[in-house]
């Protein structure tokens, strides 16, 4: 990257549309008067007083003050500096009020409770992704396996002492674990830099920073390059919607609001502890614009999940009548942001138009995943949260209370391909008293596990793209825990040792088989079989790659399993088993199997001529592969009507 002062387009940048603000902004090495040093320019436009300080001067804030140039930053240069200086900027308001902050524009930064910048140059990294990037362009998300273990690096796993991964250790453990598992993706939680452990990354104050608990942003680059040298996508969670109060950080940057709103009905989210960013302040869009560019074109990431859309789209989101500003029409829609988060994927398609621009939008809001140009937010994945709400009511409840809600599974098919969605189970799902994804089963361990093999069947094979949180694989019953580590050593036991089996079985299933992922956002690859069995807990579907390959998805919520479960079936001659949650080597009994192939019969069933009668597990499912084609049996030819006499 050119870190050098180059004149950079300050209009763009006042008007709400410069990408590329970390180029200029910050601090960049240079070269004045024939000497070496740092040139740092930093936007604060209501200050009486700014001046660069850090070890170099003891914090003195009269030795190096900065001036106003000519496009309206503070700027100085300093002399003699060197990589890893920390610094800060000494600004003093209009009140005569003197605040050390961060650089919001640093590439580095000290690690927690250090909260200085540290100086620091991009440049230098030999990147090796080449061979990635270009099959990348070579496969679109929307006909491709997107399969997402979503990650926290600091609890995934530790050192025996306790200390956290590097980067770069991270890269190669992480790498070689995800492929094994049969994930292609990874998505991060925040990694932007953060004060506070607890915030999980959420909120940030390092927007060009990735955060040093886990070592340098040239280690950074490392991880990612790795991960894709072996194959494996990065995507970043990125917190555009609000950011933290710490004094060093973005608030009242220069005794005024300069990132988040002035209007007190606008500017802060009371229930997040957090401020919110002025969406109509040019500088701020440009700012944003610029921290998502600069992940993707210096970082390679291949995207970006955008955190609390809703929270950006809806001025009253989180605050009572009375408590917030209306919109020029009267609504309650946040104009700025909407123009905005569209300004954001058209900005991220024009650097790479094969990037995922995932949206975590809670609500209804149309038009999520359409194009700009049609009038749509302009991402191109969404995360359905519908889907996991009901999923996760659902599956804490006991079987025979199922039966009354019956559409928490079904419901989902209702706009399943309204938006191009993502089905999660985050996080946010597995903490806060809510349940791991196994605590979530009822029963004994036995059942719970063989809930999370039917789960993930129903899950995998359902129409969207996939995430799931780490630990899940491992069975383990803990909630997450941000401070520690993965219940690794669950493994020593023989059923958590299966189901990681499991996960890596069904996973790989899911990658090879293109009709659980070729037609994911129509109709055309998908069709309901069996969609209104309550009383049974059941659904049966099928899955279609549209070049003539068809699966059959049969899902038991129930304990009950099923010898001969009859439904109608599309006309293939045999359908023949290949993968069952009962199957021993997951921890399964190995009594419900279809060992045989199933032949299709001429027994009109469901609405539909052809029918079979399969067998499907207690708390389980089964995957079976149509072949042949079923031909009606010829109708047998009546004898001749005998002459009647005359």
């Amino acid at each position: 990257m050119k870190q050098t002062g180059r004149r950079f387009d300050a209009a763009a940048f006042y008007g709400g549309t410069n990408s590329e603000a970390y180029r200029y902004l910050g601090a960049h090495r240079t070269r004045r008067a024939g000497k070496d040093g740092y040139v740092f320019r930093v936007w604060a436009p209501n200050a009486a007083y700014v001046s660069v300080v850090g070890d170099f001067c003891a914090w003195n804030g009269y030795d190096h003050p900065m001036t106003r140039n000519a496009d309206g930053f503070w700027e100085c240069f300093v002399a003699g500096l060197k990589r890893y200086d920390t610094y800060k900027f000494a600004v003093t308001s209009q009140r005569g009020d003197t605040v050390l902050k961060t650089d919001p524009y640093a590439f580095h930064a000290e690690t927690r409770p250090g909260t200085a910048g540290k100086l620091y140059d991009l440049g230098g990294y030999r990147w090796g992704d080449d061979e990635w990037c270009r099959n990348r362009a070579k496969a679109p998300i929307d006909r491709s396996p997107l399969n997402i273990y979503e990650v926290h690096l600091g609890s995934w796993r530790r050192r025996e002492n306790g200390d956290f991964y590097d980067y770069r250790t991270l890269a190669h453990e992480l790498a070689d674990y995800v492929l094994d598992l049969g994930y292609n993706c990874v998505e991060l939680m925040p990694v932007t830099e953060y004060p506070l452990d607890d915030s999980w990354g959420y909120q940030c104050t390092g927007y060009f920073a990735a955060t040093s608990r886990y070592g340098t942003p040239r280690d950074f680059m490392y991880f990612v390059d790795h991960l894709h040298q072996k194959g494996i996508s990065v995507i970043l969670d990125w917190v555009p919607s609000h950011f933290c109060k710490d004094a060093h950080g973005l608030i009242d940057f220069d005794g005024t609001p300069c990132y988040e709103y002035a209007d007190p009905n606008k500017r802060e989210h009371e229930g997040w502890g957090t401020r919110v960013f002025d969406y109509g302040r040019g500088e701020v869009k440009s700012f944003l614009l610029s921290s998502a560019a600069f992940w993707l074109r210096e970082f390679h990431v291949d995207g970006l999940r955008v955190d609390a859309v809703a929270s950006m789209l809806y001025l009253d989101y989180g605050r009572e009548a009375g408590e917030w500003t209306p919109n020029k029409n009267g609504g309650h829609e946040n104009l700025e942001a909407i123009d905005f988060l569209r300004a954001l994927n058209t900005a991220a398609f024009a650097i790479d138009p094969n990037v995922m621009m995932v949206a975590e939008e809670s609500t209804a809001w149309p038009l999520v995943t359409y194009p700009v140009s049609d009038g749509g937010l302009g991402f191109n994945l969404k995360w359905n949260m519908g889907w996991m709400n009901d999923m996760c009511h659902y599956l804490k409840l006991d079987p025979w209370f199922r039966q009354f809600h019956h559409k928490d599974l079904t419901f989902s098919l209702m706009y399943a391909f309204s938006e191009n969605f993502v089905l999660p189970i985050s996080h946010d799902e597995v903490v806060y008293m809510k349940g791991s994804l196994r605590g979530k089963m009822p029963g004994d361990e036995w059942r719970q596990l063989a809930g999370v093999r039917s789960f993930m069947v129903y899950m995998l094979t359902h129409p969207g793209k996939k995430l799931t949180f780490m630990g899940a694989e491992l069975g383990q019953w803990h909630e997450w825990d941000f401070a520690g580590q993965l219940d690794w050593y669950l493994l020593e036991n023989d059923a958590n040792s299966r189901m990681q089996d499991f996960f890596r079985a069904v996973n790989r299933y899911y990658l090879t088989n293109p009709a659980l992922w070729r037609i994911d956002f129509d109709w055309a690859g998908f069709e309901w079989l069996v969609a209104d069995d309550n009383e049974d807990n059941t659904v049966v579907f099928v899955r279609r790659d549209g070049a003539g390959e068809e699966l059959l998805v049969a899902v038991n919520f129930s304990p009950n399993g099923y010898r001969d479960y009859r439904f109608g079936v599309p006309p293939r001659k045999t359908w023949r088993e290949e993968l069952s949650t009962d199957d021993t080597a997951f921890g399964g009994t190995g009594e419900w199997r279809n060992e045989k192939p199933v032949r299709t019969q001429a027994i009109p069933s469901h609405g539909r001529e052809q029918s079979i009668a399969i067998t499907i597990p207690p708390l389980g499912a089964v995957i079976l592969r149509g072949a042949g084609e079923y031909k009606k049996p010829k109708a047998k030819k009546s004898k001749a009507r005998e002459e009647l006499p005359a």
